[in-house]
């Protein structure tokens, strides 16, 4: 086997490595996520609402005020909410 081919072969095994670690490390990450949602369920508070907020959060403020806008629009035309007029 030439030098080249060893080479590509140790970076290869090297990304595969690296790779095979972080896919353990976010494993780890995501099961410490389980625990504080179940923990702050055990403290009473709904964690489909968290992951909610947790998602709003993550959003830029344009973005979800736009959003929450056209939610509206479309709640007001399934009178499923007051329309802005009738709430004043």
């Amino acid at each position: 086997m030439s030098d080249a081919q060893g080479f590509a072969r140790d970076q290869l095994r090297a990304f595969i490595e690296r790779i095979e670690r972080l896919e353990e490390e976010k494993k780890t990450i995501a099961d410490d996520i389980k625990d504080v949602y179940g923990e702050a369920k055990s403290m009473g508070f709904d964690t489909k609402i968290l992951r909610k907020v947790i998602s709003i959060r993550k959003q830029d403020q344009d973005e979800r005020l736009e959003q929450e806008a056209i939610l509206d629009t479309y709640l007001q035309a399934l009178g499923m909410m007051p329309a802005a007029e009738d709430a004043a």
